[in-house]
C-alpha cells in the first residue's frame, strides 16, 4: 500500500445496531477497492473482518476490525465494529479514534435500539456521522418511512445525497445528487439518471444546494445572487457541514450486492473530514493544562493505544492511531502513563488479521505494532520532552457475572496469567475475587461476552475453564444492643488458659463496617490483653451466626472483665471474645442483608408494561418510567440476587432490543421468608467444601 499525507486520511467507524450489515459493508467496501479479488460473506464465514474463530462459528463480529480502503488519492480506514451489545467496549474504543462515522440502518426496521445506543456516543464524541439506509432490496424496504423515523429519534435534519434506483427486489443503484449521474449494478457503472427520476434529482438538488450554500459566505452570496453551485464547491460546502454536525447526509446501498458502494466510497472520500479538521485536546502534566494540538507529521508525537490483541503468531499487538507527529519503525517512546520507555519494532498496516510491514505511521493514520511490555489499551505514546496525555474513553460498566474455577491443577498455574492477557485486550471485562464468598468471579456485558471470554481462554492461552452462578455476597448485622459475657477457661494439669470478657454490641448504620472500642477503666482487662479482643472479634465477624456471611455495621464495646496472673494469655482473650460474639450477636436481633442494585432500563415503548412487571416479580421498587423518543426509561431498585441473569431475561423480553444499566447501591434486609432458604443453600455449600 502507497503511502498517504495526513490530509489523504479518513478513519471511519462502521456502527450500527446488530444485523444492520456492518461486516458486509465492509467485506463490499474493500472489494471494491481492489483490496481483494472475491467478496466474503458472513454466512459462509470468510469475511476480511470477521476472522476470529468465534466470530466465524457465531456469524457475529466481536473484535473492531481494521480495513484499509485505498480510493483515489485517499485512504479510508474503515473500522467495522460489533453490533452486539455485549461488545461496546470497541465500539468505545473505535470512536475514540475515529474522524467519522457511517452509521447504518436497516431498510426495513429502521433506526433500533442499538442504533440509538451507538448514535449517543458518537454524538458525546462529537464525531461527525453520515447515515447508510442499508438492505435497500429486502422485502418491503421503505427508505421514506425509515427518513422520517430518523428524524423523529434524534430530531436532526438528515438530507439524502442520493435518490434510490427502484426499490426492494427491484433495487439496482442510486443517483448521484451532486453529480447528477446513476451509478447501477455491483459494479457502479455510471450512467445517465432514468427519465422518471429525472425531475426529483433536480428538486432534491436544489434542496442539497441550499444545505451547502449556508456553510460559507462566497457560496450563500453565490446561491442568492442564483447562480448554481459548481459540484466542487457542493462538496466543499457539504463537507463543512458535516464536519460541523449541522446536517447528516444519508445515503443508499445493499452491501450484500454490492450495490451504491462506489458512490458511498466517493461520498466517504469527499465529505468524511481529514484528521487535520480537528484539533486534538490533551493534558500537558507539567504545566497542568489542557492544550490543543493539531493533526500534523511535523508536530510533536502523540499517539493512542486503542486496542489489544494477543496475536498466536506475533505476540501481543497493539493498535495505535497517530494524532500527532511522525512514529517510526524501530524508534523509542514514552509511555505517560506507566513513565516508561517503550521500544516501537516494527510498524504494520492492518489488513483484517494480516500486518503489511510500514517504516512509518504518519499523523492521522492508524496501524500496529508487537510486543511493547507495559502499554496497555486507552494509554499515550508520546516524546519523552513533550509527555502528553490523551484523555482516554470511559468504557461502559459489565453487567453479567459468572464464577470461574480451573478445571485442574495445571489449569490453576496458568489461570491468573492468562486473565491477565484477557483483561488486557478487552476493557470491558473484570475479574474480583470476592472476599465474602471465596469465589473469582468474572465480570463482562452478557452472557455471551462471557461466554466468548472464557472460550479464548482456552483457545488462546491453554486454559481450560468452568464456570457456574456466583454466590450472592450476603452480609449479616444486629438490630439490637446487647451485654454479653465471654469467658474462656481450660485447665489441663500444668499451665491453664483463662480470659474473660464483657462485650457490648450496639447496631451501626449501613455501611459502617465494624468498631471496637476500649472502655476498660481500672484495668480489669490488662493493656496487653485487649488487642487481642479486638483480634478475635474481627477474626470471627467473618463467619455470621445465621448463615456464615460477615456480620458488619456494628460496634463492639469492651467494658469489663476478668484475668487470672498465671493463666491468662493472649489466646485466651481471643478465644474468650469468639464465645462473647457467638453469644451476643446471636441476642442482638440478627438478619441478613442482601445487596441492592440501582437499575435504568430502556426499551421500545411497546415492552415497557412487561419489564415493569418483570421488575415487579423480581422484588424491584419502580422509582419511574418516562417516554422519551419511543423508548421506555424505567429506573428502579432491585436486590442482585434477582439480577444474576437479567441482560438474558430482558433480552428474551425485548426480542434483543432493550438495554440497561446497573450499579450497587446499597445493603439491606432480606425478606424474612426467603431467609430460609439462603441458610440452607449456604449450609449445602459449607458441606460440599468439607467433604
Amino acid at each position: 500500500m502507497k503511502s498517504h499525507v495526513t490530509n489523504q486520511l479518513r478513519n471511519v467507524a462502521l456502527l450500527g445496531h446488530g444485523s444492520s450489515g456492518k461486516t458486509s459493508l465492509a467485506e463490499a467496501l474493500y472489494h471494491a477497492t481492489g483490496a481483494t479479488n472475491r467478496l466474503g460473506r458472513v454466512e459462509e464465514g470468510n469475511t476480511v473482518s470477521d476472522y476470529d474463530a468465534e466470530e466465524i462459528r457465531r456469524h457475529i463480529s466481536i473484535n473492531l476490525a481494521v480495513l484499509p480502503c485505498e480510493w483515489g488519492e485517499n485512504k479510508i480506514n474503515v473500522i467495522d465494529t460489533p453490533g452486539y451489545q455485549d461488545f461496546l467496549g470497541e465500539v468505545v474504543s473505535t470512536i475514540w479514534v475515529a474522524t467519522g462515522c457511517l452509521v447504518l440502518v436497516d431498510a426495513v426496521a429502521g433506526p433500533e435500539v442499538g442504533t440509538e445506543l451507538v448514535w449517543r456516543y458518537a454524538a458525546e464524541a462529537e464525531i461527525p456521522r453520515m447515515v447508510v439506509i442499508n438492505k435497500m432490496d429486502r422485502e418491503n424496504a421503505n427508505h421514506q418511512k425509515v427518513l422520517e423515523q430518523l428524524t423523529q429519534t434524534f430530531g436532526q435534519n438528515f438530507v439524502p445525497l442520493q435518490i434510490p434506483i427502484g426499490t426492494q427486489a427491484g433495487f439496482k443503484g442510486v443517483v448521484d445528487l451532486i453529480s447528477l449521474q446513476a451509478y447501477t449494478g455491483p459494479h457502479g457503472a455510471k450512467g445517465d439518471i432514468p427519465a422518471d427520476l429525472k425531475d426529483a434529482a433536480q428538486e432534491q438538488r436544489t434542496t442539497l444546494m441550499e444545505y451547502a450554500a449556508e456553510t460559507d459566505d462566497e457560496l450563500v452570496m453565490k446561491y442568492l445572487e442564483g447562480q448554481e453551485l459548481t459540484e466542487d464547491e457542493m462538496r466543499r460546502g457539504l463537507a463543512a457541514g458535516v464536519a460541523a454536525g449541522k446536517f447528516i447526509p444519508v445515503l443508499y446501498a445493499s452491501a450484500t450486492a454490492t450495490l451504491g458502494i462506489h458512490a458511498l466510497l466517493g461520498a466517504m472520500a469527499a465529505l468524511m473530514p481529514p484528521p487535520t479538521a480537528r484539533p486534538v485536546k490533551v493534558i500537558n502534566p507539567a504545566k497542568e493544562s489542557i492544550e490543543s494540538l493539531e493533526c500534523k507529521s511535523t508536530g510533536p508525537l502523540l499517539v493512542a493505544v486503542f486496542k489489544t490483541m494477543a496475536d498466536p503468531f506475533v505476540g501481543k499487538l497493539t493498535y495505535l492511531r497517530v494524532y500527532s507527529g511522525t512514529l517510526n519503525s524501530d524508534s523509542r517512546v514514552y509511555n505517560s502513563r506507566s513513565s516508561e520507555e517503550e521500544r516501537i519494532g516494527t510498524l504494520y498496516y492492518i489488513n483484517g488479521k494480516d500486518q503489511e510491514p510500514v517504516k512509518q505511521l504518519v499523523a492521522g493514520d492508524i496501524g500496529a505494532v508487537s510486543k511493547l511490555n507495559t502499554t496497555a489499551t486507552g494509554d499515550t505514546l508520546c516524546d519523552r520532552g513533550h509527555p502528553f496525555v490523551l484523555p482516554h474513553p470511559e468504557f461502559p460498566k459489565p453487567l453479567y457475572t459468572v464464577a470461574i474455577f480451573p478445571k485442574t491443577q495445571t489449569d490453576m498455574d496458568k489461570m491468573g496469567p492468562a486473565l491477565q492477557r484477557l483483561l488486557e485486550e478487552d476493557p470491558t471485562l473484570k475479574v474480583i475475587r470476592e472476599i465474602e464468598t471465596g469465589q473469582t468471579v468474572l465480570w463482562g456485558m452478557g452472557d455471551l461476552h462471557v461466554d466468548v471470554a472464557v472460550k479464548k481462554t482456552q483457545q488462546k492461552f491453554g486454559v481450560d475453564i468452568t464456570t457456574e452462578v456466583p454466590r450472592i455476597a450476603y452480609r449479616e448485622t444486629i438490630t439490637k444492643t446487647v451485654q454479653t459475657h465471654g469467658r474462656h477457661k481450660k485447665q489441663t494439669g500444668g499451665r491453664g488458659q483463662f480470659g474473660d470478657v464483657w462485650v457490648r454490641f450496639e447496631p451501626l448504620p449501613r455501611s459502617s463496617g465494624f468498631e471496637f472500642s476500649d472502655e476498660i477503666f481500672g484495668g480489669s482487662v490488662p493493656r496487653q490483653y485487649i488487642p487481642a479482643v479486638e483480634k478475635g472479634l474481627r477474626e470471627v465477624i467473618d463467619h455470621g451466626v445465621i448463615a456464615g456471611y460477615p456480620t458488619v455495621d456494628f460496634k463492639a464495646a469492651l467494658y469489663d472483665g476478668s484475668y487470672h496472673a498465671v493463666d491468662s494469655s493472649e489466646m485466651s482473650f481471643k478465644l474468650a471474645a469468639h464465645l462473647a460474639f457467638r453469644e451476643g450477636v446471636t441476642q442482638a436481633g440478627p438478619i441478613l442483608l442482601e445487596p441492592i442494585y440501582n437499575l435504568t432500563v430502556t426499551v421500545p415503548e411497546q415492552y415497557t408494561g412487561d419489564v415493569v412487571g418483570d421488575l415487579n416479580s423480581k422484588r424491584g421498587r419502580l422509582h419511574g418510567v418516562d417516554q422519551q423518543s419511543g423508548k421506555g426509561i424505567i429506573t428502579a431498585q432491585a436486590p442482585l440476587a434477582e439480577l444474576m441473569r437479567y441482560s438474558t431475561d430482558l433480552r428474551s423480553m425485548t426480542q434483543g432490543r432493550g438495554i440497561f444499566t446497573m450499579e450497587f447501591d446499597h445493603y439491606e434486609e432480606v425478606p424474612a421468608h426467603l431467609v430460609p432458604k439462603v441458610v440452607e443453600e449456604s449450609k449445602k455449600l459449607h458441606d460440599k467444601e468439607h467433604e
